[in-house]
């Protein structure tokens, strides 16, 4: 399988720099996976096509302010650091760029000496292992000098942070958001409901491998990061009893698509449980569990677009991106979506 085959022109101006002023006013491609007949929709008509009795599948996880900018101490070098994911309560795997400059006993200075962090090691892939000390609660001093981790794709400032948050999210970890929920407000998610459609949660930490283009020419040498992932027994019996009668998984994103097709058993049926997935979705994956996706516009060449050319087909999945640069629908992360049932 050859990356190139996940290729397709995208003309840059159709990367959404900003989130539309009302969430659920974003565009809406409906996709029969099996035929690839599509049309046009807005998001918040998502609803008329969710029936009683179907399960949602959101990803209640929660971006933190993930990206700092530290000065070295003795040289006063600007260093910038990702966290990704925390070893222990002081302890963090961080990217560090630019890495010549992070050896194992550098010390940074963030916000004047508010809060400093040692190098202690360099793990997998290059990633630094920093041991932070400050004095007060980590999480607030990180909420007054840390940014969002916005992909390098959006140049704009976001103004409102929460814009890159689902109104559902929830616990803390996340160095991207679960895109495809930024489509939802409350007030859809209420009228969902009413119509009786079930709603689970699951909580999937994205991480580096949102970040980790694939430079392979076979897809298949591709090694995808492990990301921490949660589902507790009540959500899992929702998505249990709502297939037994009948109903259809509809999973939010590719975030709750991987942790669900991780969970389950051959026969769909999850259960309570908790670890770290690589799973790596591409054509040819049987899945198990989700019957309907709702995702975003994803990058060419990604492992995101090769999780919705298995749920569907490479071609149809192409043919609509044609379409929906010809429409300029609007791109990525702050971009339209796609409704593939």
């Amino acid at each position: 399988m050859k990356l190139k085959d996940y290729y397709y022109d995208l003309p840059e101006e159709l990367i959404a720099q900003d989130p539309l002023l009302k969430r659920d006013s974003s565009r809406l491609m409906l996709v029969n996976r099996k035929t690839g007949e599509f049309s046009h929709k807005v998001f918040s008509d998502i609803i008329d096509y969710l029936n009683p009795g179907d399960c949602l599948v959101i990803n209640n996880t929660k971006v933190i302010p993930a990206r700092l900018y530290g000065v070295k101490e003795g040289t006063g070098a600007v260093i910038e650091i990702l966290l990704l994911e925390r070893k222990s309560d002081n302890l963090w795997e961080c990217l560090v760029k630019p890495g010549k400059k992070a050896k194992p006993g550098t010390v940074l200075s963030f916000g004047d000496g508010i809060l400093t962090g040692e190098i202690t090691d360099i793990v997998e892939e290059g990633n630094r292992l920093i041991k932070f000390s400050y004095e007060g609660i980590f999480e607030e001093i990180l909420d007054s000098l840390g940014q969002m981790p916005l992909p390098p794709y959006i140049t704009h400032k976001l103004e409102d942070k929460n814009r890159y948050q689902t109104v559902y999210a929830k616990y803390d970890g996340s160095a991207a958001a679960p895109t495809a929920g930024l489509h939802f407000t409350n007030e859809l998610l209420d009228r969902i409901k009413e119509k009786g459609v079930n709603i689970a949660t699951v909580t999937l930490h994205v991480g580096l491998g949102t970040f980790r283009p694939v430079k392979e020419d076979n897809i298949l040498d591709h090694h995808m990061h492990k990301e921490y992932y949660f589902i507790d027994s009540d959500n899992a019996e929702i998505i249990n009893n709502s297939k037994k009668k009948g109903g259809r998984i509809i999973s939010v994103g590719t975030t709750s698509t991987r942790t669900l097709e991780s969970v389950a058993d051959d026969n769909g049926i999850v259960k309570e449980q908790k670890g770290y997935t690589d799973i790596f979705i591409y054509p040819g994956y049987k899945f198990k569990c989700v019957d309907c996706l709702i995702t975003n516009f994803h990058l060419p060449e990604s492992t995101l677009l090769m999780l919705v050319s298995a749920f569907s087909d490479r071609e149809k999945i192409l043919k609509c991106y044609e379409e929906a640069v010809s429409e300029k629908y609007r791109f990525f992360s702050f971009g339209d979506a796609m409704f593939l049932f």
